[in-house]
């Protein structure tokens, strides 16, 4: 439990922030980022091409950002620069994925991804001048902020855990059932071959006994 709370405050105060990736596209294929998310939280990015290493051509790229599930909540083509904003439904891992689609390819494509997760998307100022907050209320009520974030992600730490456990213990009943299953049909299999057996040394014997009363007839020692 104090490695989840760790971690927990770990992302809870990782949401606080949100940091730009670079991400180089190259000329053929397709560059992924991904998110693990938990669901009902809010997701805001900016992308835009870097020109710095293309002065003189203008190349275009296209996005796809997909769901746990796969569904497409946003998909953009020929941009240079674009934005995607959405609630998550569900709980997992987000991806994003951008390749070149114009003609003017070169070497490849810097693309600056700006992604905000849950309380790192909240407009502060814009929270300070409506609730005219500011100094150290505002900062007490970014905490507050950050304590319920955190709150929220020890919840759903704590329910993949649980999951986590129902499908060990689903797949150890499996098993021993599987391995009861086994031990039956074992067991039933000695018991016929057991019975078998005795079956034979009866039919041997009252044949041995056959054949030797035969014997000593023939010997008219009976």
């Amino acid at each position: 439990m104090a490695g989840a709370l760790a971690l927990a405050v770990l992302l809870g105060v990782a949401a606080l922030h949100a940091e730009a990736v670079w991400l180089d596209v190259p000329q053929s294929g397709t560059k992924c980022v991904s998110e693990e998310i938990q669901s009902n939280v809010v997701v805001l990015a900016d992308y835009s091409i870097m020109y710095e290493s293309h002065p003189y051509s203008h190349p275009t790229i296209a996005v796809k950002v997909t769901s746990p599930y796969g569904n497409t909540l946003h998909h953009n083509e020929n941009a240079t620069v674009g934005q995607f904003a959405f609630t998550t439904a569900e709980a997992g891992n987000y991806l994003a994925c951008f390749w070149l689609d114009s003609a003017e390819k070169g070497s490849g494509v810097s693309v600056n991804l700006d992604w905000k997760i849950g309380i790192a998307t909240k407009d502060w100022d814009a929270i300070a001048k409506k609730e005219k907050i500011e100094g150290v209320e505002l900062e007490l009520r970014k905490l507050e902020v950050a304590v319920q974030a955190i709150h929220q992600n020890l919840i759903y730490l704590k329910a993949r855990q649980v999951a986590a456990w129902l499908i060990v213990a689903s797949i150890c009943s499996c098993r021993e059932a599987e391995m009861r299953t086994v031990s039956e049909k074992t067991n039933a299999r000695v018991a016929w071959f057991s019975i078998l057996s005795l079956g034979v040394c009866i039919a041997v014997s009252i044949l041995q006994l056959w054949h030797l009363q035969g014997y000593f007839r023939k010997k008219k020692l009976i």
